[in-house]
């Protein structure tokens, strides 16, 4: 498995015969592996710092630790336990994703690692991962757990952007124009003379045959890239939707006036401003107010049960509770 694509001029190729069968999931596990590798493994790929700020906050040490490997210079291959459920059958919920890697005994990391970087010493990035395979199977599902407990609101939101791509890859399959769009899915896939072409720190050649394409959309930064080359079956292309960087803005102001009216404009900012939880640090930047102004207003969210407050070391969370995300719907335009 290819798992972060890298920028470099150096190319993978997926020849490509006959116009392809492509088909489309929207499961959620790609997307939260672009954020961890994003955020947390340092590859760079398009996330706001904000985001990248509150994911790295809300993982553990040993989910840092575990995502190491995936940031280790001149290395794109990863091995298959990355993605326990590939996307290529039905779509699969985060929640089964992770209990696959809590089920799954620690010689299969190995035999994973193995089939990954064939025989010989493992690269030096996965040797403790090797070493301890138990422990990297807890810490990456931890890390998994806690990214999805962050992003998983900015999923939700982006649901109409996802059907609307599962639309678009319909349309050109039935009017005959996958090649087109295949070359159109991001700005680092190049749709070649014989196939697609991919940058890739280590590069190959695959033969994509009678197998099927599975699109991955994703709510990634615009530069990330994910893909499967060599599985029997089908070929999947995870790449970031079209219209994702809208929702690391502030969504439009829901119906502002009529909010404004109901909560005042500072608390119908700050609680559009919360679509995943913030520090209290991190709000009072965003926002740019002063952290006795916001200490303030929060405590008239709270009193209203529109925000919750959760201290964490020396840090204090805030997050927009069920009922404010209510409250925001109704008045959305």
């Amino acid at each position: 498995m290819g798992a972060q694509v890298t920028s470099t001029k150096v190319w993978s190729e997926l020849r490509v015969s006959s116009t392809p069968r492509l088909y489309v999931s929207v499961s959620p596990n790609l997307t939260v592996l672009a954020m961890i590798a994003d955020a947390l493994a340092g590859r760079r790929r398009g996330l706001p710092e904000l985001w990248r700020r509150a994911i790295s906050s809300r993982v553990g040490p040993l989910g840092h630790e575990a995502v190491r490997p995936l940031a280790a210079p001149g290395h794109s291959v990863a091995p298959d336990i990355l993605v326990p459920h590939t996307p290529i059958g039905q779509d699969v919920s985060m929640q089964a994703q992770i209990s696959a890697l809590h089920d799954t005994p620690p010689d299969r990391l190995i035999t994973d690692l193995e089939q990954a970087f064939g025989p010989g010493p493992l690269p030096a990035h996965w040797r403790s991962a090797a070493e301890r395979p138990g422990r990297w199977l807890l810490g990456y599902a931890g890390a998994l757990a806690d990214v999805w407990n962050t992003t998983e609101p900015l999923w939700k939101r982006g649901r109409p952007l996802l059907d609307r791509e599962i639309e678009r890859v319909g349309v050109a399959t039935v009017r005959g124009g996958p090649e087109l769009l295949l070359g159109a899915l991001s700005e680092r896939i190049v749709y070649g003379e014989r196939g697609l072409l991919i940058p890739d720190l280590e590069p190959g050649t695959f033969e994509l045959g009678d197998r099927k394409i599975v699109l991955v959309p994703m709510l990634a930064g615009k530069d990330a890239l994910i893909l499967g080359l060599d599985d029997p079956e089908a070929v999947w292309i995870a790449y970031p939707v079209r219209g994702a960087d809208s929702l690391w803005r502030k969504p439009v102001a829901p119906a502002v006036d009529e909010l404004t009216a109901l909560v005042g404009p500072v608390r119908a900012d700050l609680l559009c401003a919360l679509d995943q939880p913030m520090t209290m640090s991190m709000l009072a930047t965003d926002m740019k107010i002063a952290p006795s102004g916001l200490t303030y207003h929060c405590d008239r969210l709270r009193a209203g049960r529109l925000i919750t407050r959760e201290r964490r070391g020396r840090e204090v969370w805030i997050a927009r509770t069920h009922r404010a995300d209510e409250l925001l719907e109704l008045f959305r335009r």
